[in-house]
């Protein structure tokens, strides 16, 4: 753990010292949006960001697998983003503002949810800019629902609203609705489910092939099982583990181009703390693996 000898009024993620965290001089940026306006259950996502980038001042910054301190790309921590009480449509709509902004500034954009509707404005500027581009998301739950408790742009519809957007893969699903194993049949698609999900070639060579050049990854922290990972909006049971998770993000970094990605629906009341950082560090090595497989300019 490397610390700084200067203090920093700004908390950042990963506590970096200005020179690897100005806005100027990094490659990565790590957007925070607090927004929590469809959920029913489990309340909290809303705080999920601040306690991961609290969390993230703990981190080991080398990186022992692939043998650097990934920080040194640079990674930026951007002010949160302020809620917009007056919809999750408005919300996207400012969602989709920003991200378009920090694109045409040619930043690699990190988002840290919130509620899992986030991901919507994001992939609408993401879908703009990238022409060959699919989302991969890991999740337990499908999102499929055409509209959930009154409005189309619920945390559980989401990837309704994208599919129409551009192709998904999903990977580590175990929980759907009626409506959604309808449109799953009806739309021809095939989801990874999570008692399908090895780390052998042939699984990760059948991901592979249904993804596009460029991928968008939106993980849903509850695709973890809830024995690790119980800080969710909404746990499922059956979910996958630490080492399953890095080896899917680790092929798809290296054979893919990842543009961008989210980690969505931490509610860290329901945890322990442990919880925020291992969401943290799920974060930082994605961000490792990216930078170190991929010729991207951006993180060179």
């Amino acid at each position: 753990m490397q610390k700084e000898e200067l203090f920093y009024p700004h908390r950042n993620f990963a506590g970096l010292p200005q020179q690897f965290s100005s806005f100027e001089n990094c490659s990565v940026v790590i957007l925070p949006v607090p927004y929590e306006g469809t959920t029913e259950w489990r309340i909290g996502a809303r705080n999920g960001p601040q306690t991961i980038i609290e969390a993230s001042q703990n981190l080991e910054l080398y990186d022992f697998e692939l043998e650097r301190e990934i920080y040194r790309v640079g990674i930026c921590t951007l002010p949160e983003v302020e809620p917009l009480m007056s919809g999750p449509k408005y919300m996207i709509q400012r969602i989709y503002e920003i991200a378009k902004d920090l694109l045409d500034k040619e930043k690699f954009i990190v988002t840290l949810g919130g509620e899992h509707s986030i991901t919507l404005g994001i992939v609408r500027a993401f879908v703009e800019r990238f022409e060959h581009i699919c989302v991969l998301q890991l999740d337990a739950h499908a999102d499929l629902r055409d509209q959930y408790l009154g409005t189309k742009y619920s945390y559980a519809s989401v990837m309704r609203r994208i599919v129409d957007l551009c192709p998904i893969v999903q990977v580590g699903i175990r929980s759907i609705s009626l409506e959604e194993h309808q449109f799953i049949d009806e739309r021809g698609m095939k989801p990874f489910y999570a008692k399908g999900v090895t780390l052998d070639r042939a699984f990760k060579d059948g991901l592979l092939s249904s993804l596009s050049p460029e991928v968008y990854i939106t993980i849903d922290l509850d695709v973890f099982d809830p024995s690790i990972m119980p800080a969710v909006t909404a746990p499922e049971p059956g979910g996958l583990n630490w080492q399953q998770i890095l080896g899917i993000l680790k092929a798809v970094a290296q054979e893919r181009k990842v543009v961008g990605f989210d980690l969505v629906e931490l509610c860290p009341a329901e945890g322990t703390n442990t919880c925020s950082f291992f969401a943290a560090q799920l974060a930082y090595k994605l961000i490792g693996y990216i930078s170190y497989f991929q010729n991207n300019p951006l993180l060179k």
